[in-house]
């Protein structure tokens, strides 16, 4: 649930808090709670009881609650199997967990693309003498 880095919770928002306006918080911030507005912090948690009209900045944002608005994620946007956004994404990377919804746009930066062209690392094997690995052809 943490950062890989053994970074800790440093800010909640209780369940039965409710906050308007511009919330900014270092490091990790659970939000178990009601937003309405911005939220921004190094990663974000919203549990399953957390409710946010508004935009989500954060590296790293775990939606486990019902989200109506922007999340702008830097590394990657997790929606949990009860999580559900409605709204716009902004993220590298994205998993939606069976179970959990989102209605709205996506973009995703580009990048390298991870695909394996089997026909040119047969190829590469071969000549260097090494069997080549099973081949798939899409035709």
């Amino acid at each position: 649930m943490f950062g890989k880095d053994g970074e800790k919770l440093k800010s909640f928002l209780g369940a039965r808090s409710e906050f308007q306006g511009e919330l900014t918080a270092e490091g990790i911030l659970r939000m178990d709670g009601a937003v309405t507005g911005k939220v921004e912090a190094d990663e974000v948690i919203l549990s399953e009881t957390a409710v946010i009209k508004g935009n989500v900045v954060a590296k790293r944002i775990i939606v486990g609650g019902k989200v109506e608005g922007i999340l702008r994620a830097e590394n990657l946007v997790e929606i949990t199997p009860k999580g559900k956004v409605k709204g716009e994404i902004f993220t590298n990377k994205l998993l939606i967990m069976e179970g959990g919804e989102f209605n709205g746009r996506i973009e995703m930066k580009a990048g390298e693309p991870n695909v394996l062209d089997f026909e040119s690392r047969n190829q590469e094997l071969s000549l260097k003498g090494q069997q080549p690995i099973a081949s798939v052809n899409p035709r």
